[in-house]
């Protein structure tokens, strides 16, 4: 693989040296397709979207740029599928940010219908995102960054259902005042598509695409600590888990915690459930991860890590 996309990886691991004054997490090179439309998983996994930071009243503020739009989206082969986007992309940019911030989102609605973005964590009525934004109306939302742990955000218009199933979604991560241990951060996003509109999912995926991150591997290092940020978002299932092959993780439940709860190598996850897993892998390979819930896996939502052996790090993964 090249090093397209190495730089998003790059940032990231930077941000999280400065913060915790530690070494650099040792992160392959990627190589991240540019054909893919709305639909990049590969890309989603390891892209922090950071904002414009500005100083007001000596308070940092952290400003992000959302806008909702419409896309169509291959499933497979046969099925095409109109989404709702998020600045062209679904799953919608993983937006990052640090406990205490002011936190001003300017939303704008391109997606033909009302729209609105819900952010879960601690604000104001007037900021709660269940007010309807008119088609090619925008407003904003400003909060403080509170409490820091894994977030999300999603479009709150009924039905909400059907509004986060086409794509109206994303992760928030609001890091702890005394930053954690570097680490190879990645995120993981499961959700559904219903494409018939029977109130049943027909296909699942990580990060948006079916299948794609099983035919094409995520690349991370040998005996490398790996903190996964993943997310159910999942409509229509009640409940899915997450299963990790050959390996044990410690779960940081809602990310809202410095220590972990406890190790397991599968857990239950609700819908907007979110965790933070972290892990790391003694042996090279191939190995998978999915909801151990088989036919979901089977019809999209199945995923693989590719192990390096320590001792080819630096060269092209």
């Amino acid at each position: 693989m090249g090093l397209v996309g190495a730089g998003a990886a790059t940032t990231a691991a930077v941000w999280q040296a400065l913060n915790a004054q530690g070494k650099l997490p040792k992160i392959p090179p990627i190589e991240l397709p540019t054909s893919l439309g709305a639909t990049n998983p590969m890309k989603v996994v390891r892209d922090f979207e950071y904002g414009t930071v500005t100083k007001e009243n000596g308070r940092t503020v952290r400003e992000f740029r959302l806008t909702a739009g419409t896309s169509e989206i291959q499933l497979n082969t046969a099925v095409s599928y109109n989404i709702w986007d998020l600045n062209g992309r679904i799953p919608g940019p993983t937006l990052r940010a640090k406990a205490g911030e002011r936190i001003r989102v300017l939303f704008f609605n391109q997606g033909g219908h009302s729209h609105s973005l819900h952010f879960h964590g601690v604000h104001t009525a007037e900021m709660d995102g269940v007010r309807p934004i008119a088609n090619n109306k925008a407003t904003i939302y400003e909060f403080d960054a509170e409490p820091y742990g894994v977030h999300l955000y999603h479009c709150h218009i009924e039905p909400v259902t059907r509004h986060i199933s086409k794509g109206l979604y994303g992760m928030f991560i609001i890091d702890p005042p005394k930053a954690r241990p570097p680490a190879d951060e990645i995120v993981l996003i499961m959700s559904g598509y219903d494409p018939n509109e029977d109130n049943r999912n027909e296909f699942y995926a990580f990060n948006g695409l079916p299948h794609y991150l099983m035919k094409n591997p995520i690349p991370i290092y040998q005996n490398q600590l790996i903190r996964a940020y993943v997310l159910n978002i999942i409509e229509f299932d009640p409940a899915v888990t997450f299963h990790l092959h050959a390996n044990f993780f410690d779960v940081y439940r809602t990310g809202m915690t410095m220590t972990p709860s406890y190790k397991s190598d599968v857990i239950t996850m609700g819908v907007a459930e979110r965790h933070i897993l972290e892990f790391s892998f003694r042996y090279p390979g191939k190995y998978m991860f999915h909801p151990h819930q088989d036919w979901i896996a089977e019809n999209g939502c199945m995923g693989q890590f590719e192990v390096i052996p320590e001792d080819v790090k630096g060269k092209k993964a």
